[in-house]
């Protein structure tokens, strides 16, 4: 054999890789469950959610991370709704009882008014009066309002009525406007962001007080989960919230008797122990919806996002879900409404290694890197072998055709 055809023969061995057949790559067996959907019409096409860092943690749990159905084994199917995601949970003990798509991120159209509740309430006084401005009652043509008058006088508490009554995003102006002093609406949203962050709520970016859609504005099912929890919680965010009906303050010479406004919450007269929640639409979120209920010594929420009224309104495809979250058992769950104190350690940074610790190793480098499995460390050995023993033999036959030569 030639030395040619030797070494070819060497580097094709070592080209072989391992001679032992290395470990298949973990299967991957995260299916996902398509939720119970029934089919809307034809809708606008609405702006494409934001695709999470597979690398983060799943808040809740890593049943959340699906964006399909999560409901407990041998749990009964959940009714079908024509929403894109949803989230049922108790409100007292966190469990997730089963959710859809539950971190999807989506326009939260006015539901987004309950994250300004959760920032705003615990800081404003109720008897504070706010004199509206020009800026207040500024708002867009199709957006939901409730009736303040630039030069008007209203309490907080009036304006907290018509925010979560009457859905008024000139409410929403007013309330976030008092509430960032200084720095105005702006600071009330940064504000906002912050109680999102301190939550848990990390598929939540707030750009407007009110929930009228903007670029880059985001929610999911399982956030408003969170701060729903936290909004109920709070008696007066209770009572402003479950009211049916509030008379809205004069206001002259514009408006000298007021006027009655009512609550958009159905569910407050149309389900069983209905405590509260909150309607939403715009044409790029569509149909969103909070609501909460209590049975027994049991609290629930149902959350439900990008949502038609087919097969009924929102608010009743979350009466229908909230139906089947109270017939679980206790106990049964998918996941949990992370509580403050989690939401803090998942953002907590990396602990510092200690003095005289290997920095770990950067992308493409070896230090830190996991020794090679047992087979993998075997079969390049016998390679090596083969490829020395191959050169060796190549190397004799070269002496020995020397040899011969020479004696001739």
């Amino acid at each position: 054999m030639s030395l040619g055809r030797l070494v070819a023969a060497a580097v094709a061995v070592s080209l072989v890789g391992p001679v032992l057949e290395p470990s298949p790559a973990p299967a991957d067996t995260t299916a996902v469950v398509p939720c119970p959907y029934a089919a809307p019409p034809t809708i606008p096409p609405t702006p494409a959610s934001p695709e999470r860092d597979p690398a983060a943690p799943v808040v809740g749990g890593p049943q959340l991370a699906t964006k399909g159905l999560a409901v407990p084994p041998g749990a009964a199917a959940p009714p079908a709704t024509s929403a894109m995601s949803w989230v049922v949970a108790d409100l007292d003990t966190g469990e997730v009882l089963g959710a859809c798509s539950p971190h999807l991120r989506r326009r939260p159209a006015s539901v987004q008014k309950l994250l300004l509740a959760a920032t705003a309430l615990p800081a404003l006084d109720p008897n504070l009066v706010v004199e509206a401005t020009e800026s207040d009652v500024n708002v867009p043509r199709d957006s939901s309002l409730v009736g303040l008058i630039a030069g008007g006088r209203y309490p907080v508490s009036a304006l907290w009525y018509g925010l979560l009554l009457e859905s008024g995003n000139d409410a929403a102006a007013a309330l976030a406007r008092v509430a960032g002093g200084d720095g105005g609406e702006a600071a009330t949203v940064a504000a906002m962001n912050a109680e999102a962050h301190r939550l848990g709520a990390d598929d939540t970016h707030a750009v407007t007080p009110s929930g009228y859609d903007a670029p880059d504005q985001f929610t999911s099912a399982y956030d408003l989960a969170l701060i729903a929890r936290e909004d109920l919680d709070r008696q007066a965010f209770v009572q402003y919230d479950s009211a049916l009906t509030f008379q809205w303050p004069a206001a002259p010479p514009k408006d000298p008797k007021g006027f009655q406004i009512q609550n958009e919450n159905k569910l407050l007269t149309g389900y069983p122990g209905a405590i509260g929640g909150k309607t939403g639409f715009t044409d790029e979120a569509r149909h969103t919806y909070v609501g909460a209920a209590k049975r027994g010594d049991r609290r629930l929420v149902v959350t439900v996002m990008g949502a038609e009224i087919v097969p009924a309104r929102a608010w009743k495809q979350g009466a229908t879900l909230l139906d089947w979250g109270f017939a679980q058992p206790a106990g049964a769950s998918v996941g949990h409404l992370v509580t403050v104190e989690e939401a803090a350690k998942l953002h907590a940074p990396p602990p510092s290694p200690a003095p005289g610790t290997p920095a770990p190793a950067a992308a493409g480098g070896t230090a830190g890197a996991a020794p090679p499995a047992p087979g993998r460390t075997l079969s390049f050995t016998v390679v090596a072998l083969a490829v020395l023993v191959l050169l060796c033999a190549a190397g004799a036959v070269v002496m020995v055709r020397r040899a011969r030569r020479i004696r001739v």
